[in-house]
């Protein structure tokens, strides 16, 4: 029984140990780097980490590739060629050599990476890629260009925000960005708002269609970034209903948020304004005019002016052959004269509102769209609509803060 545990075990041993050779060998030579900071020895760190994650080959470190060095000191600095690195492949005993190249030229990290067939001293791979020049994200360029060159999927949002963009306008970070831009909209005015706009301009409403576009402009800082996630904290200054005539000035402070790739965003916060109101009350019964108007105080008393002497069509409301106010226990109990409501006769007052945004960005390049829906909720009412613009990415920051660019 012991015995056929020890063969069972020797060979379990061995299947493992003929597995974790099955993977072909590959070593990376120091690379040449030009006009960047990074240094060849940890560019080939670099390149050698990369190719650990990709789990395709077994890779040879420095403690590996010390022995060869210490053979022959060209093999360390000056194995630039395609012969070079095949002899040092067959030193090294290896299946590939990897070679590369960084430099910087002008605005943009030129990476060129190249693996030699020891064997037959070929070209097994080789690829090149143009990338904005953003030292601090060297890694993610390799991991981009390695995995390219052996038919992996690339993450596209980090692919486009490191490529090199040959434009006026380019991104030129990784990480948080700040944009800002014009907004335009439309929206339909619900409640005491909807009624307000339809009430005609001598009971002191707009009459107007409820439905006012809005032209502003939005200000936009992020204070949490990262490549899936945005905290924001927007301003929007907006001036709604200049199609109708109207002059209504908001300015609204929120809370964004933005998820995934696909750049949907949420937020909310308070909006200030200014509205004009008067006391008053809505003739319900229709006892001083049409039934629904609005008579304000000044309606009211210019109303009992009018009527001091018509004891004939108001007998209720005269005593003594003077015009008096009605019961006022009755009156109230139908009327609340001491109630304020909207009134462009009135006195302007801070009028505040609490929006509630949804939508979308959508990017092309460095232009973005943001949609949203909306609703700008008020006492009694509110505005609910569409709200479009767009910008440019004007500045990032870096995912690392303790980065400086």
């Amino acid at each position: 029984m012991k015995k056929l545990a020890l063969n069972v075990a020797m060979v379990f041993g061995c299947a493992i140990i003929g597995f974790s050779q099955s993977k072909p060998t590959i070593a990376v030579a120091n690379p040449s780097v030009n006009e960047l900071y990074i240094t060849p020895i940890i560019a080939s760190k670099l390149i050698q980490l990369e190719l650990i994650k990709l789990n395709i080959y077994s890779v040879y470190d420095e403690f590996d590739m010390e022995d060869a060095y210490e053979k022959d000191p060209k093999f360390e600095n000056n194995c630039l060629s395609k012969s070079c690195l095949a002899q040092l492949g067959t030193e090294l005993d290896v299946n590939y050599m990897l070679l590369g190249s960084f430099d910087a030229l002008g605005n943009k990290i030129v990476i060129k990476l190249k693996i030699i067939d020891v064997k037959n001293g070929t070209i097994y791979k080789l690829g090149i890629r143009e990338f904005d020049n953003q030292e601090v994200e060297l890694q993610r360029m390799t991991e981009i260009l390695l995995k390219e060159i052996h038919g992996i999927e690339v993450d596209k949002e980090t692919n486009e925000r490191l490529m090199f963009q040959n434009e006026p306008i380019t991104s030129t970070n990784v990480g948080k960005v700040r944009n800002s831009g014009p907004r335009v909209g439309y929206g339909l005015m619900t409640g005491t708002f909807h009624e307000f706009a339809t009430r005609p301009e001598d009971q002191g409403g707009l009459d107007i269609f409820p439905g006012v576009s809005m032209i502003g402009y939005q200000f936009e800082a992020q204070y949490v970034g990262t490549e899936n996630f945005s905290a924001l904290v927007e301003g929007i200054a907006n001036i709604s209903g200049l199609e109708q005539g109207q002059f209504i000035p908001t300015f609204t402070l929120m809370n964004g948020f933005r998820f995934g790739k696909s750049g949907w965003e949420f937020a909310f916060g308070p909006g200030i304004g200014f509205k004009k109101v008067s006391k008053g009350f809505f003739d319900t019964e229709g006892r001083f005019g049409d039934k629904g108007d609005y008579i304000s105080s000044n309606d009211w008393n210019e109303y009992t002016d009018k009527e001091y002497n018509n004891i004939e069509a108001y007998p209720e409301y005269f005593s003594n052959g003077f015009f008096e106010a009605p019961d006022p226990e009755a009156f109230y109990k139908e009327y609340n004269l001491d109630s304020k409501h909207a009134d462009k006769r009135g006195e302007t007052v801070v009028s505040t509102s609490f929006l509630f945004a949804f939508g979308r960005t959508f990017r092309s390049g460095a232009l973005n769209i943001p949609v949203n829906v909306f609703y700008s909720s008020k006492k009694g009412g509110g505005l609910v609509g569409i709200n479009v613009g767009f910008n440019v990415m004007k500045s990032k920051k870096p995912i690392n803060p303790k980065i400086k660019i």
